[in-house]
């Protein structure tokens, strides 16, 4: 069954007349990896808020429809039982830090849920390690930069060993070698761990190829839904301002030009192979 199902779900903020998400309906298998994506207002991160239960239990407003996570129906479910199951890592980290040292700030859920002393001493050990920042475990988060900050946060998700992650734009107000830093670590943390990935993200070029699936939207809808191959090179995504890596937009000029792929390229090395091939047909 789908770890995450969602039916004629539409949403309205308090005091607004704009519907922000617009009779959305989908299923996101366990252990899958989803990418979001979409220009600016489109509802991404509305969504992502659905998961967790911040809305509609924070924000409030006006939902219909029906959101299924882990098997608990999220408008009957506190955020407290949510966040047993749904890890999540905003846009910016900073806004999720507010302890005096890192390993503080990974244990803090654990001691919310009342754990015992030695469990919460072996799960913070275990995540500082997954994410590479054990050495970090006394620094105070605030002095830290803003990649590292992403991994203390998405340390302490991980430490509660939760089956779902969703990531807002992690890599938004990351310089390019961390945000790639970030994303390869998602990918490891999905192989380590077999936890469902949920990414809202704009830097397509390094997920496309790691993803098992993207979902576009435009308008608080979903517009294009499928395989990384088949939603980037679709004409449906077309002037809606989505970062279609250059590997694709490579592939369709050369398309337009009669230079015919057996696939759509994700990867410079499959530009690489596909061009091989069609040069030693020719």
């Amino acid at each position: 069954m789908p770890i995450i199902r969602v039916k004629g779900l539409s949403y309205r903020y308090p005091g607004s007349s704009r519907t922000v998400l617009k009779n959305i309906t989908l299923n996101i298998d366990e252990g899958e990896y989803v990418v979001i994506t979409g220009p600016s207002g489109c509802g991404k991160t509305t969504l992502c808020r659905c998961f967790n239960g911040l809305i509609p239990h924070f924000y409030g407003g006006n939902l219909e429809g029906e959101i299924i996570v882990n098997g608990f129906p999220v408008k009957e479910t506190s955020t407290s039982t949510l966040a047993q199951y749904v890890g999540m890592v905003f846009q910016e980290p900073e806004s999720q830090l507010f302890l005096l040292s890192v390993e503080r700030e990974v244990a803090f859920g654990l001691e919310n849920l009342g754990l015992p002393r030695e469990e919460i001493v072996k799960r913070v050990d275990e995540a500082l390690k997954l994410v590479g920042i054990s050495h970090l475990r006394d620094r105070a988060p605030h002095e830290l930069s803003g990649g590292e900050q992403q991994k203390v946060a998405l340390a302490a998700c991980i430490a509660m060993q939760p089956k779902i992650l969703v990531l807002d734009e992690p890599t938004a107000n990351l310089d390019p070698i961390s945000a790639v830093n970030i994303l390869n670590l998602l990918q490891s943390l999905r192989n380590k761990l077999g936890v469902t990935i949920i990414l809202v993200e704009h830097r397509l070029e390094a997920v496309a190829s790691v993803a098992d699936r993207f979902i576009v939207m435009n308008d608080g809808m979903i517009v294009s839904d499928g395989d990384p191959r088949d939603v980037l090179s679709s004409t449906n995504i077309e002037g809606l301002g989505v970062g279609v890596p250059k590997v694709i937009q490579l592939y369709k000029d050369l398309k337009r030009r009669n230079v015919i792929f057996n696939l759509v390229p994700l990867t410079p090395k499959e530009v690489k192979a596909c061009l091989m091939e069609v040069l030693e047909f020719d």
